[in-house]
Parts: structure tokens; C-alpha cells; sequence
């Protein structure tokens, strides 16, 4: 399927979500293009590879780069994470650097607002979680008037409930260039759909195990089977120790249970479909440590 003309004076162009871990920004682009793309989860480090969503309004195409948050790395994921946010960094029009608008600035801030310090393109200050601030938010704001540029806009909004979200895009927009469709109109991603199934099975794995599996878990769709009236996926999770592996089968096979059976309710949604999902757990030992495993994985340092 061909990619149309944009009308004359129509704008486009790819905006980098950066932050720290937690920040809200997976919230933030599932808002923004209107539907769920991005996992999130209450454990830090949800978002690995980078993802891309798509926002086309009659005025402009906006493309989102999503980021892996970023803290300084203790492992070689860690290490291909960070990389990739500084990548997306160097590669986009516009960044949009988010951060917790309800609490004090603090070290991991300070520590991203130095790597943009060397940003050749336009930063927007974005103040999340404008649903929790304090009526008086007067020494939250100062905290980071202390710490970024004070020429970067600053915008407040809640990615959870949409306030101050319109706002925030009209100023992305101005400052985007004219230019072409980049992706179809109808499209809200450029990842495949199973990249996105693969996530949403790791994301109900963040949120029924907890701290339990923290983030030793990669999935590997192995098989998608397409029929008249069902899917048929069978997927591998990926983790680096037997306990884990036992954590995820659970009593009986139960926690599996519990993590299929969600998993296959938002891949529904996803595919509009009905879905016939199998989950199996292998170990991989030290996998987040190895570049082979990683790349097997799907994480690759990105160029």
C-alpha cells in the first residue's frame, strides 16, 4: 500500500520521548496516538526496544520514538538501552523529555538533562502526572527551572487522564518542519503485530509477578497461525534462572494460567479476533548479559 501526498504546508517529523524509567511515557504515546501500543507497567524499565508511534491529524504526521528510560546501566541490556536512547536522541526533530511533574527533580533528571545539554534539535520540558501535583506546585516547578534550559518550553499535562495532552501536541507541532506522509494515515505503529503481541504478553507478566521477575524475561512469538475464525499463537518467555521459570509456571501451572488467559484478552483486542494463545518458559541463563542472546532476542544496539 502506497503512502499518499500530504497537502500543501502540511507538517511532519519524528518526536524522541525521553525520560527516566517510570516517567509515564509509554502512557504518554498510547494517549497521544489514541490506542494502546506501548506496555506499561508499575516496574521501572518496562519499555525496551524502541518503538514507534503514529499520530496523523489534518495538520501533521507526528511520529514518536518511545525510549527505554534512562539511568545508568548495570548489565549489557542496560547498556543497549541507554545506547538506543541517545541514538533516538540524535535522530529526531523534536525531543519531548518527560518527567514526574508530582515530585522534586532529582539525580537521574539532572544526569538526562546533561545529555541533552549537547541536543542539536529543539527540547519541550514535558510535566507529567499533572493529576497528582500539589495545588501549590510552586518548589516542584522550581526544582527543575533550577536544572534545564531555561529556553525550553515547559507544558504540563497528565498522560492518565488526557488533561493538558492538546496543548502539548499543538506545541510539538509548531515545532515540526512541512513535509510528506512518512507512514499511512490509518496506521498507529510501525512495528509488526508481532512485536506488539510479544509485549503484551510481557506486560502481564510485570504486572501479575511483580518485583518476583523483575526484568530477566524476553518472549519470542514462535508461531502465528492464522484460520477462519481463531489465531493460533504459541509463544516462548525467556527468562535467566530455574526459580524464575518456577515463579511463572506457579502452583499447578496456575500463574501461566493467569498470564495466558490476560494476555490473550488484549491480544484479542490488538488482532480483533478471537485468539488461542500457548505459552511455554525456557531458561536462558545470563541472557541480558550476552550481545548473541540479545541480538537472538531482538535487542539490537541500534545505529
Amino acid at each position: 500500500m502506497g503512502v499518499p501526498a500530504a497537502p500543501a504546508g502540511y507538517k511532519s517529523g519524528f518526536v524522541g520521548i525521553v525520560g527516566r524509567p517510570n516517567v509515564g511515557k509509554s502512557t504518554l504515546m498510547n494517549q497521544l496516538v489514541g490506542q494502546k501500543i506501548a506496555i506499561t507497567s508499575p516496574v521501572s524499565q518496562t519499555t525496551r526496544n524502541r518503538l514507534r508511534g503514529i499520530l496523523t491529524t489534518p495538520e501533521a504526521q507526528i511520529i514518536f520514538v518511545d525510549t527505554p528510560g534512562i539511568h545508568k546501566p548495570h548489565h549489557q541490556l542496560g547498556k543497549v538501552l541507554v545506547q538506543n536512547a541517545r541514538t533516538a536522541i540524535q535522530s529526531v526533530d523534536v525531543v519531548l523529555f518527560v518527567v514526574d511533574g508530582s515530585v522534586e527533580s532529582g539525580g537521574g533528571d539532572r544526569y538526562i538533562v546533561e545529555i541533552l545539554s549537547n541536543c542539536k534539535v529543539p527540547v519541550i520540558l514535558g510535566m507529567n502526572k499533572l493529576d497528582e501535583q500539589p495545588e501549590d506546585s510552586v518548589l516542584i516547578d522550581r526544582t527543575y527551572e533550577q536544572i534545564v534550559n531555561p529556553e525550553w518550553p515547559v507544558v504540563k499535562f497528565s498522560a492518565l487522564t488526557g488533561e493538558g495532552v492538546e496543548p502539548l501536541q499543538k506545541l510539538l507541532i509548531e515545532h515540526l518542519d512541512v513535509g510528506p506522509y512518512y507512514y499511512p494515515p490509518d496506521l498507529v505503529t510501525d512495528q509488526p503485530e508481532r512485536f506488539i503481541m510479544g509485549e503484551l504478553i510481557r506486560e502481564q507478566i510485570l504486572l501479575l509477578t511483580r518485583e518476583e521477575v523483575p526484568h530477566s524475561v524476553a518472549i519470542a512469538i514462535d508461531i502465528v497461525q492464522e484460520e477462519a475464525k481463531i489465531t493460533r499463537i504459541l509463544a516462548t518467555i525467556h527468562v535467566e534462572r530455574d526459580s524464575q521459570k518456577g515463579i511463572l509456571i506457579g502452583k499447578s501451572g496456575s500463574m501461566l494460567k493467569s498470564i495466558g488467559s490476560a494476555a490473550r484478552e488484549q491480544i484479542q483486542k490488538l488482532i480483533e479476533g478471537k485468539v488461542y494463545l500457548e505459552l511455554f518458559v525456557k531458561v536462558q541463563p545470563k541472557w541480558r548479559q550476552s550481545r548473541t542472546r540479545l541480538a537472538e532476542l531482538g535487542y539490537r544496539v541500534e545505529e
